[in-house]
């Protein structure tokens, strides 16, 4: 057994609740979010902060703002978005040993922070935009450099000998000096290591940069399998729009493992950056101290059941969550009653979206899916302005 999984084992204590957690799963047929984990498997961190994730290096996010050569600014996001990859899919596993079933949102709930280093200030808002379905939107700025990444997500959860999750909506990086925006769209997954108690990601299929300069990216991921493979494997492509089947257009690759490193070369297989995501330092993010949040700020709000689940105390975690719980169906109970919806505090539900609807054809069976993310959802500035609070 691999170091990380040994370290994450089955407690002897909780293996009989663990048992029983994967016998339920496997006759479930719900939404598997709604499933109570036995205590060790559950994380303190709500899915509203996961949005953090995508900035934890801002100097790789503003890079393509720098960078005068459209295909190599193509090439630069894409090096950003592979980045992101292990903060976003396997960081938890390193730190807390295995991967957590994190907490499910409440609607309105916000987790609000920033970054500071030589790029200048990043700013992060995230907001629960919609309960039925679960959708986080998220806005990430950095004025210093004109750039911009917004989005929204859901995931829709289902067990088949092993939990997959396919990932619905999808984010859009614009860059304000090129008057770009590149739409990314993300990896299904699926957690291995179920049986031994020490679960962990591992991304399916591909996902799609598409840039409305011209260029794209697609990034194919792979796993180790019975017989061959290795473990968080990638294989990505830039390429003019329509030539992602023509292998005389690439005009770059990229192979290598995104929890690892990879390598980027150009057309003429000369390699033009290597990536080690074991070696490249990130920037703390800095979120206020508790007491100064806003009552539905992640952190506050879960203060309890945080501190509940780091003791085990799976009685008390159930309490906690209860008293969150009941506080929404008697605001959403109060809402029907007076015909009105929650009023978000820092996004816009939109009914057209021209420009994502453009790019999204360049992706192959390509669609917004409205139906499955409640809406189109945008970050609204006057919002901000006038009622976003910090």
């Amino acid at each position: 057994m691999p170091a990380e999984q040994e370290a994450a084992a089955v407690p002897p204590q909780a293996k009989g609740s663990w048992s029983s957690f994967l016998k339920s799963m496997a006759s479930f047929n719900g939404d598997l979010s709604s499933m109570t984990a036995p205590a060790f498997i559950l994380s303190t961190t709500s899915l509203t902060e996961f949005s953090a994730y995508w900035s934890e290096m801002p100097r790789l996010l503003t890079a393509p703002a720098k960078e005068p050569d459209p295909q190599k600014r193509t090439m630069l996001v894409m090096k950003w978005f592979i980045s992101t990859l292990k903060q976003q899919y396997a960081s938890r596993n390193e730190k807390l040993g295995s991967e957590k079933k994190p907490l499910n949102p409440f609607l309105g709930e916000l987790f609000l922070g920033k970054w500071e280093d030589e790029e200048g200030v990043t700013q992060l808002v995230s907001e629960q935009v919609s309960h039925h379905p679960p959708v986080t939107a998220y806005n990430i700025h950095n004025d210093t450099h004109g750039v911009r990444l917004q989005g929204y997500n859901a995931q829709k959860a289902s067990f088949r000998t092993t939990i997959h999750v396919k990932q619905v909506g999808h984010a859009v990086l614009h860059l304000d000096k090129y008057n770009e925006d590149y739409l990314i769209t993300f990896p299904p997954l699926h957690i291995e290591g179920l049986i031994t108690g020490s679960p962990y990601v591992e991304l399916n299929t591909s996902s799609y940069i598409i840039g409305s300069n011209g260029y794209a990216c697609r990034i194919d991921y792979s796993g180790k399998g019975w017989v061959s493979g290795t473990k968080n494997s990638l294989h990505a492509t830039v390429y003019p729009h329509g030539k992602e089947k023509d292998k005389s257009s690439i005009l770059y690759t990229a192979d290598g493992s995104w929890t690892d490193s990879f390598t980027i070369k150009d057309a003429k297989k000369s390699v033009v950056d290597v990536y080690n995501a074991k070696k490249e330092p990130k920037t703390p993010l800095q979120v206020a101290p508790i007491a100064q949040q806003d009552p539905l700020e992640s952190r506050r709000a879960w203060q309890r059941v945080a501190e509940a689940i780091q003791k085990g105390d799976m009685n008390a975690t159930s309490y906690e969550k209860n008293i969150i719980e009941e506080k929404q169906r008697e605001l959403r109970k109060r809402e029907a009653g007076e015909k009105r919806e929650w009023e978000r505090r820092y996004f816009t539900r939109m009914e057209s979206a021209p420009v994502l609807e453009k790019l999204t054809k360049e992706v192959p069976g390509g669609s917004l899916e409205r139906d499955q993310t409640n809406g189109v959802w945008v970050f609204d500035g006057e919002k901000a302005r006038v009622g976003g609070g910090r």
